[in-house]
């Protein structure tokens, strides 16, 4: 009785956390949908007619447009190099580097965590000088910073659990060390490093000083939807909302797509 009595209190305990997480989310979505004078209600409105007039005002925009296409290809370009190399790189630190080890996962913790401004002014100084400045090619290659660093990061954990017995019992097997590290330690390694990229996905979709630095007329989604605040005499609230839950549709609509894809591939036997 008194291990159902905590299993029921932990299960509940959970069921707040999650609603408490959620309750925000959940609130800019119907606020999305009210008016600017049920937003501003001293109180809460619950009970109100929607209206799609937000959405519509953030849809038609061509800003947002132009800025929702930049951002996937900005997002899409730096998540992909951060990948390609940031795994293969992730894996050599977990598997091969010894001495050094410490040290490099150090160095890519420090890229990670340094604050937006360090890394935006210099690289400010260095698009001028290049002539590449407002382009998405700077922004693509400054957010490379940020998705290889995270990828690696989170990466070398993801690694380091795999069991090295099943490594050395497929190179017993024939395999090399590429196919050991495709064919093993990547399937393995698979659930955490989709953590990894989601997470890096989400900090470079949401990134607004970087981008709003380095860009003055090819603006992200995020740069975009900031500049909403400004609109009229008074802040609108329900474009806003609105902006907010497009701006989060991607990360989810990414979610989707991945687990799709891990379910197709990585659940595959090992032939």
């Amino acid at each position: 009785m008194g291990r159902m009595i905590r299993s029921l209190g932990g299960n509940v305990l959970i069921w707040l956390v999650v609603l408490l997480a959620l309750l925000p989310v959940l609130w800019t979505f119907l606020s999305s949908f009210k008016t600017l004078r049920d937003i501003i209600s001293p109180i809460p409105v619950l009970v109100f007619t929607p209206t799609l007039d937000n959405y519509r005002t953030v849809l038609e925009t061509p800003a947002v447009r132009e800025g929702l296409i930049n951002s996937i290809i900005v997002v899409g370009s730096s998540l992909l190099i951060g990948v390609l190399l940031g795994v293969p790189a992730a894996y050599a630190l977990a598997r091969y580097v010894v001495r050094l080890k410490g040290d490099i996962q150090f160095f890519v913790l420090s890229l990670r965590f340094m604050p937006p401004v360090a890394v935006a002014l210099p690289f400010i100084a260095l698009w001028l000088d290049l002539g590449l400045y407002d382009t998405l090619l700077a922004v693509i290659v400054t957010y490379c910073l940020v998705s290889i660093s995270t990828v690696i990061w989170l990466g070398v954990p993801a690694f380091e659990q795999v069991p090295r017995t099943i490594e050395e019992a497929a190179a017993l097997e024939g395999y090399g060390p590429f196919a050991i590290f495709w064919k093993i330690a990547l399937p393995v390694a698979a659930p955490s490093l989709v953590g990894a990229i989601l997470f890096t996905f989400v900090i470079t979709w949401n990134e607004l000083l970087i981008a709003m630095s380095l860009t003055s007329r090819n603006l992200t989604l995020p740069v975009v939807a900031a500049g909403f605040t400004t609109l009229g005499m008074e802040v609108p609230w329900g474009v806003i909302n609105a902006s907010s839950i497009v701006l989060a549709l991607p990360p989810l609509i990414l979610v989707g797509l991945i687990m799709r894809f891990i379910d197709r591939y990585f659940t595959r036997p090992v032939r």
